[in-house]
């Protein structure tokens, strides 16, 4: 049996990711948060001004001999826009910013493979702007956001934004699906 490892990752509501990774086989923990900001126990009010440099992230806790690091990027890469800098659709400020937060240099190379990789092909057809960090300052976000789609999914930015990105996965990635 393998050890769990810990990936962080922004790709703008976390809403939106939250519902999509917690559909992954191989992963154990899905908790939505606050990283790279320098704050310490930032607010969702505080994170929001875009004073505090957080990012809206997903903490995943997963056995890499279920998914590969891989196969969790490249979920990243087709769920959300990694070529809007601060901005995922109508979301707009720093705290959406594409961002990858690894805690092992392993996740670093793999990040740093993929991002040049899909950049050779032209993969979006723009330059992708998703940051590549170590994990620093995370904060778990308030109650009431964990689980959000999964206790609210006919509420209305669950319906239009977070739902399609479900399907998406699940439609794209049926292998990978719990």
């Amino acid at each position: 049996m393998s050890d769990k490892q810990v990936l962080v990752l922004g790709g703008g509501c976390f809403w939106c990711t939250e519902a999509v990774y917690k559909d992954v086989r191989g992963v154990s923990d899905v908790e939505s948060g606050y990283s790279n900001g320098h704050a310490k126990q930032p607010s969702y009010e505080q994170v929001c001004t875009g004073t505090t440099g957080h990012n809206e992230v997903v903490r995943l806790e997963y056995d890499p001999a279920e998914v590969s690091t891989r196969e969790l990027l490249e979920i990243f890469f087709v769920v959300h826009d990694p070529t809007t800098l601060n901005r995922q659709g109508n979301d707009v400020g720093t705290q959406y910013r594409s961002g990858i937060y690894f805690t092992t240099p392993e996740q670093e190379a793999e990040a740093r493979a993929l991002i040049a990789e899909l950049a050779r092909d032209d993969a979006f057809g723009r330059p992708i702007v998703t940051e590549v960090l170590p994990l620093q300052n995370y904060w778990p976000a308030e109650a009431y956001h964990q689980d959000f789609f999964e206790r609210n999914p006919h509420q209305g930015y669950c319906m239009a934004v977070a739902a399609p990105k479900v399907a998406k996965f699940r439609k794209t990635f049926a292998r990978l699906a719990k």
